[in-house]
This record gives structure tokens, sequence and C-alpha cells, in this order.
């Protein structure tokens, strides 16, 4: 890309915090709703790379019901699922280690922006929580289904709102629907390592990184600013 990085946008869940604990609480409470039995953290932590609706079927899947089919409990779980994250907030992220130094450092020569699949009131509240919120120009949710990533169109109303062009942003995520959107975009994608989502494939036009430090390493390297 020849237009220069002016901007970097990040994932939340997976990316800044480490939400596991607040999403088994809330997947627990859903299931308890219906009758079922809950799940460990571990085990939830495996599932939440593809977003919450895998998430919500991974969970029937494992309840192994008996003569249920998990499609006809899904909308139902999905919905106290939503329902339990919004009544606890602050214990849906923790952030993960270095990610409050590098924001801090970032912050100084970058604009920084979140896109997230959570509504945008919770996405602030968990932010706030974890203590990252006045590092942020702006945080973008996604109020609307339409609006989820993959969709693209969180990353472009943040371009626009910064009044930037797409391919000026770096859209950090660990999760396929992260890259897939930046793409979408037109701008950069760098894949958080230590999140939830798979490694890209060798194919894919992302950035690799291990650790919150390598963002602002790779940063520091002329060559991938123009």
């Amino acid at each position: 890309m020849s237009e220069r990085l002016r901007a970097i946008a990040f994932d939340l869940d997976g990316t800044l915090v480490d939400s596991a604990a607040g999403v088994a609480l809330a997947l627990n409470d859903a299931l308890a709703r219906a009758g079922l039995p809950g799940f460990d953290v571990a085990a939830v932590r495996g599932w939440i790379g593809d977003g919450p609706d895998a998430l919500v079927h991974r969970a029937l899947r494992a309840s192994a019901l008996d003569g249920v089919s998990p499609a006809t409990l899904a909308w139902r779980l999905r919905r106290d699922f939503d329902a339990a994250t919004l009544r606890a907030p602050a214990a849906q992220g923790t952030p993960y280690p270095g990610v409050a130094a590098l924001l801090r450092a970032l912050s100084q020569a970058h604009p920084l922006v979140v896109v997230t699949n959570k509504p945008t009131p919770l996405a602030r509240a968990v932010l706030d929580a974890a203590g990252l919120l006045g590092h942020l120009s702006a945080v973008h949710g996604a109020d609307t289904p339409a609006e989820r990533k993959p969709s693209p169109r969180l990353i472009e109303q943040a371009a626009q709102g910064l009044d930037l062009p797409p391919a000026a942003l770096l859209m950090v995520g660990d999760g396929p629907a992260d890259l897939q959107a930046a793409c979408a975009a037109g701008c950069r994608a760098a894949w958080a390592g230590w999140g939830y989502g798979p490694a890209p494939g060798p194919a894919a036009d992302a950035w690799r990184l291990d650790a919150p430090q390598d963002l602002l390493a790779r940063l520091q390297q002329p060559a991938p600013m123009t």
C-alpha cells in the first residue's frame, strides 16, 4: 500500500483484553436458564475465536443433548448470553500483559480506535474497567448485527471519523473476522497471536505478532510505514 499508515484500529476481545472469564460467566448463565450444565473457563476460551454464534453452537454440541436439536435452542441461548453479558461489563476483560504500555506509547504518534462486535456502550464499559479507554480516540461497536465483522462497516466508519481513507489504517485483531474485515475495507491487517483466533494462512496479507510489543517494534521499522 502506498498510503502512509496514520491510525490504528484494535479489536477488543482477544486483542486488548482477555474476556474468557466474563464470557464463561455469561454463557453459563444462559445455559443455566435453559437447564443445561456449564463449562469451565478453559473450555470456553477455546471456543471464543469465531464469535458468539459459533460459541453458542459449540456449547450446545458439547452438551450432548438427547433428542433435542441444538438449532432449536441456539437463538434463545444467544439472546440470554447477550443479556447476561450486558449485566456484568466489568467482568468482561483483563488487559493482556503489555497492552496498556503499548497503547500509551502508540497514542503519542497515532490516533487509536477500537472496532468491536460488542455494542458500543458495553465496549466502552469494558475498556473503562480495564483502564484502557483514556488511550483511545473513539470506540466503534456493532450496535446492529449488520455492522459486525467480517463486515467492513465499522472500519470504514472509524476511518471516516478520523477523516482518513481506510488505507491509512492498520486493523489489529486475533480472529479471522478481523482480518477479513480489514481486507474488505482496504486497510492493513495485523494478527494478534496472543488471542483466541487461529493463525492466518501463509497467503494472508497480515503482519503476524506474537506479543503486543511486537507491534511497536514493527511500526518502528521504516519499510512498513510507506
